[in-house]
């Protein structure tokens, strides 16, 4: 309870999520949010694969993370089951999603979720010009703030960014460094963009994430297999004692 309080004032500086705490819609016995970390650009620009470093997770600890939504089919369903278990993730949004959903955009911030980038229409940005890649993923910054914030914002507020199929660029990870935008990569991924069965998935994650006891998970809640599986995923973590902390940006 005292996690998710701390959760709620940094969300509501970071402009996140209400103020308004919701501990008390969290049942009994659910797994939970442990903890907050605030991440600082200037000293944390990259984290995972990829890249050469990562966040420092205490063994069974896990961040949950969810590209390319929302999508009116599946994140709804993901966002239900995060919310019975009172687990906070970050949404990697594309922008053009955000626009044709904007209720579930919301929604998300509504829940508490830390919103980062993912571009405006997920181009691979390695085979673009960066110039052109640069301006691929302002536009969908813009989308979201718009759609949050009515355009008020003069910076990102969440200041996270996931490039589409972790497809980098040295010169935009440079920018966005020196834009003070965190550039996630992920520890290991579900692989839902192959076709497989929730039980399939959901046998392949948890064997994945025994193997390194921690980390930042990659999921995408446009995946009816992702939604499906999502509640039994976190049942196991739960079960096996592991602990979802919830990453925000440093104010």
């Amino acid at each position: 309870m005292v996690a998710w309080r701390i959760f709620c004032a940094l969300a509501a500086i970071c402009g996140l999520a209400p103020s308004t705490s919701k501990a008390a819609d969290c049942a009994p016995g659910v797994l939970g949010t442990s903890r907050v970390m605030a991440i600082e650009a200037k000293t944390t620009p990259r984290v995972g694969k990829p890249f050469a470093s990562t966040l420092q997770l205490d063994s069974h600890e896990v961040i949950l993370t969810f590209d390319d939504g929302p999508r009116s089919t599946t994140t709804a369903q993901v966002l239900d089951a995060l919310a019975q278990q009172c687990v906070r993730a970050i949404f990697f949004v594309i922008g053009e999603n955000a626009v044709a959903h904007p209720e579930l955009l919301r929604r998300e911030r509504a829940d508490g979720h830390t919103i980062g980038y993912h571009t405006w229409s997920h181009p691979l940005l390695d085979r673009v010009p960066p110039s052109v890649g640069e301006a691929n993923i302002d536009h969908g910054i813009d989308a979201v703030e718009r759609v949050l914030y009515h355009g008020e914002a003069r910076a990102p507020l969440t200041r996270f960014f996931r490039f589409p199929g972790l497809a980098t660029s040295p010169t935009l990870l440079e920018r966005l460094a020196s834009r003070g935008i965190v550039t996630f990569g992920a520890d290991l991924w579900a692989s839902d963009w192959r076709l497989m069965t929730p039980d399939a998935e959901l046998k392949l994650v948890l064997q994945r994430l025994n193997t390194v006891g921690r980390g930042i998970v990659m999921f995408h809640d446009t995946k009816v297999q992702t939604a499906a599986m999502l509640p039994a995923f976190l049942d196991a973590l739960r079960e096996q004692n592991y602990r979802v902390v919830a990453a925000v940006p440093a104010s």
